[in-house]
């Protein structure tokens, strides 16, 4: 009881934090929904695969990405909006880390990233496994063809 508890505050913890980091646009453009996973020793690399929903449609979408100082395996459930989605073709890219991102308690954490293109997301993530983090951060994303 006590962790699911701390789970629903985390929750709303991050929540709260992703709300501030959307004030500039209040209606997601998209929805977006990752399921994937992690190994890194010193440089790591991580996949997920997972559903954009965008204009009543929803599209496979595969995410690629290589850290640098990362330890640990992890296996993550990422879901978030989209911001700045004008058409399809502008999610595809490199997305990079937009300001600080948090971890809260039970193993949830919020950030936010943005491509080349100007598309933001907001994802709110739970992880299992132990990573340990302390460099920079990059992944590709687009949509399966």
């Amino acid at each position: 009881m006590k962790v699911r508890t701390m789970s629903v505050l985390a929750m709303v913890a991050a929540l709260g934090f992703l709300v501030s980091m959307a004030r500039a646009a209040d209606t997601p453009d998209a929805i977006i929904k990752l399921s994937g996973g992690s190994v890194a020793a010193g440089i790591g690399y991580s996949w997920a695969s997972g559903t954009l929903t965008y204009k009543g449609k929803t599209y496979d979408v595969e995410v690629n990405g290589l850290t640098v100082g990362d330890v640990g395996i992890t296996s993550a459930d990422a879901a978030g909006d989209v911001y700045h989605l004008k058409k399809l073709s502008d999610f595809d890219g490199n997305f990079t880390a937009v300001g600080a991102g948090i971890t809260v308690a039970g193993g949830a954490s919020a950030g936010s990233m943005k491509n080349q293109n100007g598309v933001l997301i907001n994802l709110i993530s739970t992880t299992q496994g132990v990573k340990f983090s302390f460099g920079a951060a990059g992944v590709n994303m687009k949509i399966k063809k």
